[in-house]
C-alpha cells in the first residue's frame, strides 16, 4: 500500500510573494509581521506562478502541511490576511473572465454535451500522445488527485438534509466506499508508479505549472469559505458530470502507451463511477440544495463556470506545449522512466 509517511518538504519559491510565505514558514513559530510582504497589487498576475504558489502554500497548511513547518502557521492572523488578499486578487480575475454565467439549468445541460471536435489533453493523448506526455499529465494532475475529494469535503458540514446525504454518498465512493485499496487517491498513486513516477504526496509541486496550481487552488478557495459553498457544489458538479468521457479516452490512451492494469484502473473506475455520480449530484445534491436555498443558484452556476475556466486554462497550457514539441513542466522534461510492458 502506498502511503505518505510524513508531510512533504516545502517547494522552491517562484517570486517575491511565494518567497515571503516560505521565509515566514521556515522562521519557526508564527508571530512576526515583518516577514510577510504587503498584499499583491494590480501588477501581480492573478494566474501567475508566484501568486498561485503562494496561495498553494497557504492552503496546504490546511491539508498535510510541510515538513519542518510549525502547524500553528495554519491559523496565523497575518498569514491569513495575506492569503485573503491573494484570494481576492485571484477571485476578481475569475469573475471578470467568466462574466455572467448562463442560467443554471442551461449550464448543467451544456455539461452533458461534448463538442464534436475535442481539443483537450485526453483527445491529444489518445490521438497522438507519447508516453512522456502522459507522464507530464499525471505530474500536473497529482496536485489534485493525490488529495482527491479532500477540497470538496469541506462542503459537507455546510449542507443539510437530502443534499448533504447525497453529497456524502458521492464522497464515500471517492474514498473507496469503505475499501482503502479502492480509494481514488490511492488508485492515482498506483497509476503514477506504473508510469515510473514517484507517487509520494507533494513530490512534483516544483514541476507543476501555474495552471495546475490554479485548478486545485480554486477548489481550496471555494472549500474554505462557507460563503462560497454554492460555488464549491458547482465546481464539484462540473467534475462529476463531465469526467466519464474524458476518463474513457485517458484509459484507452494510457493502455496504448504501455500502461499495465494499475496504469489504467484509476480512469476506468471513473468511467463507471462518475456516470452514476452525474445523476446523483444533479438530482440528489443540487436540486434539494436549491429547494432549501434558492438564492444559491447563481453561486452554483459561477462554480461550474469558474471550474471550467481553470480546467480550460490547464488544458490549453498542456496541449499548446505538446503541439509545439515542448515540455509542459517547469524545469523541462522529466528524466526518462520505464517504457512500460510494451516498451
Amino acid at each position: 500500500m502506498i502511503e505518505t509517511p510524513r508531510p512533504p518538504g516545502p517547494p522552491a519559491a517562484r517570486g517575491p510573494l511565494s518567497e515571503a510565505v516560505l521565509t515566514a514558514l521556515s522562521s519557526g513559530r508564527p508571530g512576526g509581521t515583518d516577514r510577510l510582504r504587503p498584499p499583491p497589487d494590480r501588477t501581480d498576475d492573478p494566474w501567475g506562478e508566484d501568486l498561485h504558489l503562494a496561495l498553494y502554500l497557504c492552503y496546504e497548511l490546511h491539508y498535510r502541511g510541510f515538513e519542518g513547518v510549525d502547524p500553528d502557521w495554519e491559523w496565523d492572523p497575518e498569514l491569513l490576511r495575506l492569503r485573503r488578499e491573494l484570494e481576492r486578487h485571484f477571485l476578481t480575475a475569475v469573475r471578470e473572465e467568466t462574466g455572467e454565467p448562463p442560467p443554471l439549468d442551461d449550464l448543467l445541460d451544456l455539461l452533458l454535451t461534448e463538442p464534436r471536435t475535442g481539443t483537450g489533453p485526453s483527445h491529444f493523448l489518445l490521438a497522438r500522445g507519447e508516453r512522456r506526455q502522459a507522464r507530464e499529465y499525471l505530474v500536473h494532475r497529482s496536485l489534485y488527485h493525490l488529495k482527491e475529494a479532500d477540497p470538496q469535503l469541506w462542503a459537507a458540514p455546510r449542507l443539510g438534509g437530502a443534499a448533504q446525504v447525497a453529497f456524502l454518498a458521492v464522497e464515500y465512493d471517492e474514498y473507496g466506499a469503505g475499501h482503502p485499496d479502492r480509494a481514488h487517491s490511492r488508485l492515482f498513486a498506483e497509476m503514477m508508479a506504473d508510469f515510473g513516477l514517484d507517487p509520494i504526496y507533494g513530490r512534483y509541486v516544483d514541476a507543476a505549472a501555474a495552471p495546475a496550481l490554479a485548478v486545485v487552488n480554486l477548489m481550496s478557495l471555494f472549500g474554505l469559505h462557507r460563503a462560497l459553498r454554492g460555488a464549491l457544489v458547482g465546481q464539484f458538479a462540473a467534475v462529476e458530470i463531465t469526467s466519464s468521457p474524458g476518463s474513457a479516452r485517458l484509459a484507452q490512451a494510457f493502455g496504448r502507451l504501455g500502461a499495465g492494469p494499475a496504469g489504467t484502473r484509476f480512469y476506468e473506475e471513473h468511467v463507471e463511477a462518475d456516470a452514476v455520480h452525474e445523476q446523483l449530484v444533479r438530482h440528489g445534491v443540487i436540486a434539494p440544495l436549491l429547494a432549501a436555498e434558492p438564492g444559491l443558484a447563481g453561486d452554483v452556476a459561477f462554480g461550474i463556470a469558474a471550474g471550467s475556466l481553470a480546467e480550460d486554462r490547464l488544458s490549453a497550457h498542456l496541449t499548446e506545449a505538446w503541439a509545439e514539441g515542448r515540455s509542459s513542466l517547469r524545469g523541462g522534461p522529466l528524466p526518462e522512466g520505464p517504457e512500460g510492458p510494451e516498451g
